[in-house]
C-alpha cells in the first residue's frame, strides 16, 4: 500500500457534498474511422478494461486510518469491476453542444463513491448536431478524484487508453493485483509512528523553507517584485451550491501563436489567461459588478522532474497572477498581465515551487476534514476575505492524432473542481493545433453560461484584432 502525501488527502478533506473534487474530461470522437465504421459500447467496454490494470487510479481504493488520525492509503483492488465504472447514455434529439453541455454540468456536479475506485466514465451517444462535428460522433466524459491526480498525472489516463492508429489492437491485459488491507491496529499504530516523527520531519522542512522565505521578504522589501495587497469580492467568491454549469471552446492554435507573437517575451499561457481577462471584464460589467482593483487568478504549476515526469498524485505549486481587468485595452491588459505572471514567478523560485507543496505533509487530517465541513456549513465565504477569485490551470496535450478504440479523437475539454470562496474555474488544454478553453462554474453564480461562453469569444476576438493592428514583435 502507498499512502496519500498531505497535497493529494487535502482534496479528500475539503470536498463538501456541494464542493465536489473532482477532474473530469470530455472527449469527442468520430467512429467512421474505426474498422467497419463504428465503435460500439461493449468494444469500448472491453478496450477500457484490458488497459485499466496499467493505470494505478484507475484500480486503486482507499483505505482510511480510523477517526481520521493520518492520512489514507490506497490499496489496489483486485475485485476491479469495470462495468460499474464505464456506463452509457445517449442525447435525446436533436444532439445538440448545448444539450450535451448540460448534461456534462449535471454529471460533474455528482459525488465519486468512495468505496470504490476514484473514477467514473459516461459514453454519451447521439452527438448529430454538434457544430463542428460530423453527425454519428460519441463523447467519452470521465472523472477522476484529484486525490489520485492532477492535470498532468491525468494523462496517463489519456495515454493508456489511446492508440496513435485507428487499427484496434487489444493489448494482453495486466493483471490487477488485490492488496490486503491491514487492520485497524496496525493503521493506528503506523499513524502513531508518523505523528511522533513528524515534528523532526518539520525541522527539516523548516531548514529547507527558511533561506527560501528570506529571499521573498528581501525581493518584496526591494519591491523588484509586485505582490497583492487587495483581492476583491466577486459574485465568484461565495459559498457554492451543489449545481454546476460547463460551456468551452475550441481556438486555432496558429492563431494563440500570432498574438503570443505579437509583443516580444510574451507566452501561450499569457495569451490565454488574458482571453480569460477579457471575458470577466465583459462579464462582471454586464451586470455592472466589475471592480476598480483587478481580478486575482490562482495558475497551477507542475512541480515534477525528469524523473517524475508520468508519476501519479499530485505534484502542483500554485502562483497567484493578475489578470488585469481594470484595464480597458486588450494588449495593454495582455502586457500587463504578462508582467504579472513574471513577477509571480519570481516569488514561486524565491520560496521554491516543491517547498511550497511540502507544508500540506503537517496539516492533520482529522483538523482538516473538521474545518472543511465546518466552514461549508457555516458559509464562511460568505463573509471571509477572497485569497484569489479563479483558477486558470493549462496542460498541454498531444499534438499528433489519437484514437480510441479505432475511433479518431476530434476535440477535448477539461473540467475543474470548485470550492468555497472559488466558483469559477477555467482550463486550457491542446491538441493537434487547437486550443480548448472550457470553464465550470456553480451555477446560482453563473446562471447564463452560455453569455460567458460568448464573452470568451469576444476576447479572444478583440486580442486578435489587435494584435493584427500591430504586426509581430512589438515591444
Amino acid at each position: 500500500m502507498e499512502q496519500l502525501s498531505g497535497l493529494d488527502a487535502s482534496f479528500l478533506y475539503s470536498e463538501t457534498g456541494n464542493a465536489t473534487q473532482h477532474i473530469g474530461g470530455l472527449s469527442i470522437y468520430d467512429p467512421s474511422t474505426a474498422p467497419g465504421g463504428e465503435v460500439n459500447f461493449q468494444q469500448i467496454l472491453e478496450n477500457t478494461k484490458v488497459r485499466a490494470g496499467s493505470v494505478p487510479s484507475m484500480v486503486n481504493k482507499l483505505v482510511n486510518v480510523p477517526w481520521q488520525l493520518d492520512h489514507p492509503y490506497w490499496k489496489a483492488d483486485g475485485d476491479f469491476d469495470p462495468e460499474y465504472h464505464i456506463r452509457r447514455s445517449a442525447l435525446p434529439s436533436p444532439g445538440d453542444w448545448q444539450q450535451l453541455t448540460r448534461l456534462l454540468a449535471r454529471l460533474h456536479s455528482k459525488t465519486l463513491d468512495r468505496t470504490r475506485p476514484l473514477w467514473e466514465m459516461y459514453v454519451i451517444e447521439g452527438l448529430d448536431n454538434v457544430e463542428g462535428y460530423p453527425a454519428g460522433c460519441y463523447a467519452v466524459y470521465t472523472k477522476v478524484h484529484h486525490a489520485a491526480i492532477d492535470g498532468v498525472s491525468g494523462m496517463s489516463i489519456t495515454t493508456a487508453v489511446h492508440d496513435l492508429s485507428p487499427e484496434v489492437v487489444i493489448p494482453e491485459a495486466v493483471p490487477v493485483k488485490s492488496e490486503n488491507a491491514p487492520g485497524d491496529l496496525d493503521l493506528l499504530l503506523r499513524a502513531q509512528w508518523n505523528n511522533l516523527t513528524r515534528p523532526w520531519q518539520m525541522l527539516q522542512f523548516m531548514q529547507k523553507a527558511i533561506p527560501g522565505m528570506t529571499r521573498l521578504g528581501r525581493k518584496i522589501n526591494t519591491e523588484s517584485v509586485k505582490r497583492f495587497t487587495r483581492v476583491v469580492r466577486t459574485r465568484f467568491n461565495k459559498t457554492v451550491s451543489p449545481h454546476r454549469v460547463f460551456d468551452g471552446l475550441e481556438f486555432e492554435f496558429e492563431d494563440i501563436r500570432k498574438i503570443k507573437n505579437s509583443i516580444e517575451l510574451l507566452t501561450i499561457n499569457d495569451v490565454a489567461l488574458a482571453i480569460c481577462s477579457g471575458a470577466i471584464r465583459k462579464y462582471l460589467e454586464s451586470k455592472d459588478e466589475l471592480p476598480n482593483f483587478p481580478i486575482i487568478a490562482i495558475v497551477p504549476i507542475n512541480v515534477r522532474t525528469e524523473d517524475q515526469a508520468f508519476s501519479g498524485g499530485n505534484q502542483v505549486s500554485q502562483m497567484m497572477v493578475s489578470l488585469c481587468t481594470d484595464i480597458k485595452h486588450p494588449l495593454e491588459r495582455l502586457v500587463d498581465i504578462s508582467s504579472s505572471t513574471k513577477d509571480a514567478k519570481e516569488l514561486t523560485h524565491a520560496i521554491g515551487a516543491k517547498t511550497m507543496t511540502d507544508y500540506t505533509r503537517f496539516i492533520p487530517s482529522n483538523l482538516a476534514a473538521s474545518a472543511a465541513r465546518l466552514t461549508s456549513s457555516f458559509g464562511v465565504a460568505n463573509y471571509a476575505k477572497p485569497v484569489f477569485n479563479t483558477v486558470v490551470t493549462n496542460v498541454p496535450g498531444p499534438q499528433v492524432p489519437l484514437y480510441y478504440t479505432g475511433a479518431k479523437l476530434l476535440g477535448t475539454y477539461s473540467l475543474g473542481p470548485i470550492a468555497d470562496g472559488a466558483g469559477l474555474f477555467h482550463s486550457v488544454a491542446s491538441y493537434c493545433g487547437k486550443l480548448y478553453l472550457s470553464f465550470v462554474c456553480c451555477r446560482d453564480m453563473m446562471a447564463d453560461p452560455e453569455f460567458y461562453a460568448q464573452c470568451l469569444r469576444e476576447s479572444f476576438d478583440e486580442l486578435k484584432t489587435a494584435a493584427e493592428s500591430i504586426g509581430p514583435g512589438a515591444k
